[in-house]
């Protein structure tokens, strides 16, 4: 019998996966943190003995090198893939028997980059799985503009010959086991739903009911903004990802934490936008550690910036910094632990800013004020719809273009409240009057007072 588990790595948007028999199991594009991976394999009572990367990752630091290293596996990575480390080289229609009738078929699937492999598990010549990478995902496929602009069509066409490729050799009942997908700025758009098979695809996958010409105008249209830390992730692979050290931080008192800020250094306050709104340490930034604090800190902050992390708790911390060693921040400069009132020196209070919701924007707006109201959502959201007479900086861009924001009190807005505390934080810790809408911007089409533009040609290509 074989066995299939899947590791979510929710913030950043991935899956891993172990699958093996009863003695022996293959690591599919495991994250940095491979203790998890670990965890899985012993409550399974299996060994490792190999690691397997359907290709270099653009969007975390892979755990590949380390997991072989210390399980003792096989490390494979695709033929085409430049690695400057020991490894074993797999090429389309190779075969690793893992035991008992068991294997695993590499699959040429480039696309996503030009090397990308699926693997295909069989069992007693049935195939019963394929781990799809970044190839052929739930709805839609890898974005293929991730390696080299000068590549993207040819990559966007080979996605499709790629798709057809998997649905052509495999049955329809085959599950399909993709890495990207679910929050990844990897996927050209975010999966639809939680499982499918290689049938549903075909009747639901743009890939597979489209022509070629058809779908890559319609994939590139549709690619959004790339995080700027993915400049990073692939050489950081590519080179080999040093072993991961999750001790805790050294503790900084308020002192230290004043000295931080002073000398231009980040800080990044880990609790909920709604506790943040209500006290904190001045010119703190504000990115919640439940949601997506790896990928929007690495895309915000400069890259190998000192980081001090903020939190009620140890746990958080501990939390924060496991999701963050999965972009390559390593090591936080320091951490508080508490509230804010024992993060600021004696003698000094921690400042606040409201919250509000779109309703009350309305208000203010019928009221006679007229404040600068920022939408720092992505393109690819304001494309689809806006609210009149916004200022447009999306949130990944507004620590260069703080200088943009007109003078006056600014409402912060996104979808739904995360990115909108972020850019109160940021704008807060320049000097600015700031209020942030933590409200869903689905509500805000209901409101009179509120003047939603749209444009259904871009609405409905999305």
């Amino acid at each position: 019998m074989y066995f299939v588990e899947t590791i979510e790595v929710e913030g950043l948007g991935n899956r891993h996966y172990l699958a093996g028999s009863d003695a022996v199991a293959v690591a599919v594009d495991p994250p940095r943190d491979v203790d998890q991976v670990l965890a899985a394999a012993a409550r399974k009572g299996v060994r490792i003995g190999w690691v397997v990367e359907t290709h270099v990752h653009n969007d975390y630091v892979s755990g590949g090198l380390e997991l072989a290293r210390l399980t003792g596996a096989q490390y494979v990575v695709p033929a085409g893939a430049r690695v400057a480390f020991d490894h074993t080289a797999v090429s389309d229609g190779e075969v690793i028997d893992l035991a008992d009738g068991l294997v695993l078929r590499a699959v040429a699937t480039p696309g996503h980059t030009p090397h990308h492999t699926s693997y295909v598990l069989a069992d007693t010549g049935r195939d019963v799985a394929v781990f799809t990478g970044g190839s052929l995902l739930i709805g839609t496929v890898g974005r293929p503009d991730l390696v080299d602009p000068r590549l993207t069509e040819s990559l966007a066409r080979a996605q499709h010959a790629s798709a057809h490729r998997l649905a052509d050799e495999l049955d329809d009942s085959v599950p399909v086991l993709p890495t990207h997908g679910f929050g990844s700025f990897c996927s050209s758009s975010q999966a639809q739903g939680e499982s499918t098979t290689i049938g549903a695809e075909k009747q639901s996958n743009e890939a597979l009911t489209s022509d070629v010409d058809t779908f890559v105008t319609q994939l590139l249209s549709q690619l959004d903004d790339v995080p700027a830390y993915y400049t990073h992730m692939g050489p950081i692979n590519a080179t080999g990802p040093a072993p991961v050290d999750l001790t805790p931080p050294r503790r900084a008192d308020a002192a230290e934490i004043a000295e931080r800020l002073a000398a231009g250094e980040w800080v990044v306050d880990l609790r909920s936008r709604i506790a943040f709104a209500d006290g904190h340490v001045a010119g703190a930034v504000n990115i919640e550690g439940d949601g997506s604090l790896a990928t929007y800190l690495a895309w915000l902050m400069p890259w190998n910036k000192p980081v001090t992390l903020l939190g009620e708790s140890a746990e958080q911390v501990a939390a924060a910094q496991r999701e963050l060693v999965r972009v390559g921040i390593d090591r936080p400069a320091a951490a508080g632990v508490g509230a804010p009132q024992d993060w600021v020196p004696d003698g000094d209070k921690p400042v606040s800013f409201p919250r509000a919701s779109f309703g009350d924007l309305a208000a203010a707006l019928s009221g006679g004020e007229r404040p600068v109201v920022l939408d720092v959502r992505r393109d690819s959201e304001r494309d689809q719809s806006r609210i009149d007479g916004t200022v447009h900086i999306p949130i990944h861009s507004l620590p260069q273009r703080v200088h943009e924001v007109p003078p006056g009190r600014v409402w912060v807005h996104c979808a739904s409240g995360m990115r909108a505390s972020i850019g109160a934080s940021l704008l807060d810790a320049a000097g600015r009057d700031v209020v942030a809408i933590d409200d869903d911007y689905s509500a805000a089409g209901d409101i009179d007072g509120l003047t939603i533009r749209t444009d259904e040609r871009k609405r409905h290509a999305r």
